[in-house]
């Protein structure tokens, strides 16, 4: 996709840095880097597009003006050969961002944000976007090892794919090393019992060597398709007996990114994101990128 970055900015420090991350990949990706505020008028909810009231006027302006030249200037300070443009909109953030999403071909956010970001991981902002925009959404958060890895989860289900490739191409795209964790644990509250309640798969299959190697499978045929489109990434297969979400927060203290899928293969697949990803979202030492596998 030859779309553009896209960065939402506000007056918080967090939308600084996300500037500079988004400036950071639209420069590796060689495309546009397209800077969006997003403001509703006092007292009323503006549709997303041009303002109805007019042009911009007064003190608003002045704040405008300085947000949006603010996240231009550290855009072309991080790359001065980048291509910038942005836009000014009316309309809630999540659904100005939405929207610049189906053109995009990453979207990124900071963690937390002032006025139209407001709350944005406490509240539903980031949760929305990373459950409902038409691109990959990078959370900007925590302080990235700038000589980290990428980091990726892998659950081996089918939707968990996009994640993995995503990760690949960014590793590819930084020169750097792709950690892939699979957590495993004995333990499922997905599987059948008379009971309903959590099996030990010990007590089914008596063997937990079996069950390791058949988790390092798993992980194998995860990957498998990806090393051959990317060759010159590094890989380290990390298997972790443990709880997926408490190992994956633990590597991201290492890690320069972390992607995870949007949604998970337990037993609330159907939701639009899962307990691993909003867990990264809230505790990762890192930016995080949800990749939806519906994109």
């Amino acid at each position: 996709m030859n779309g553009p970055v896209v960065v939402g900015v506000d007056r918080s420090s967090s939308a600084l840095a996300a500037v500079s991350a988004a400036a950071q990949e639209a420069s590796l990706r060689g495309v546009e880097l397209r800077v969006v505020h997003a403001f509703l008028w006092p007292a009323m909810h503006a549709p997303p597009g041009s303002s109805p009231l007019g042009p911009l006027t007064g003190a608003l302006h002045e704040t405008v003006e300085q947000i949006v030249t603010d996240a231009v200037e550290r855009a072309r300070g991080q790359a001065a050969d980048l291509h910038v443009s942005y836009a000014v909109i009316a309309g809630e953030a999540s659904t100005v961002l939405q929207a610049q999403s189906r053109t995009a071909q990453l979207l990124v956010v900071g963690h937390r944000g002032s006025g139209g970001f407001a709350e944005l991981l406490l509240g539903s902002t980031a949760v929305h976007l990373s459950a409902q925009a038409r691109c990959p959404v990078m959370v900007v958060r925590g302080r990235p090892d700038p000589a980290g890895p990428v980091l990726v989860a892998v659950d081996g289900s089918p939707q968990g794919q996009s994640a993995i490739a995503f990760a690949f191409t960014e590793a590819a795209l930084r020169g750097i090393d792709l950690i892939a964790l699979h957590a495993w644990s004995t333990w499922t509250d997905h599987g059948e019992h008379p009971l309903g309640h959590p099996v030990d798969l010990v007590e089914l299959v008596g063997d937990v060597d079996r069950l390791r190697r058949e988790e390092e499978q798993v992980l194998a045929e995860a990957l498998s398709g990806h090393r051959d489109q990317h060759p010159g990434v590094t890989v380290r297969p990390r298997l972790v007996r443990g709880r997926t979400r408490p190992a994956l927060i633990e590597a991201s203290t290492d890690a320069q990114l972390m992607v995870v899928g949007a949604r998970g293969h337990g037993a609330f697949t159907g939701l639009l994101m899962g307990s691993v990803s909003r867990a990264a979202l809230h505790h990762a030492h890192c930016p995080v990128t949800v990749v939806r596998s519906d994109l």
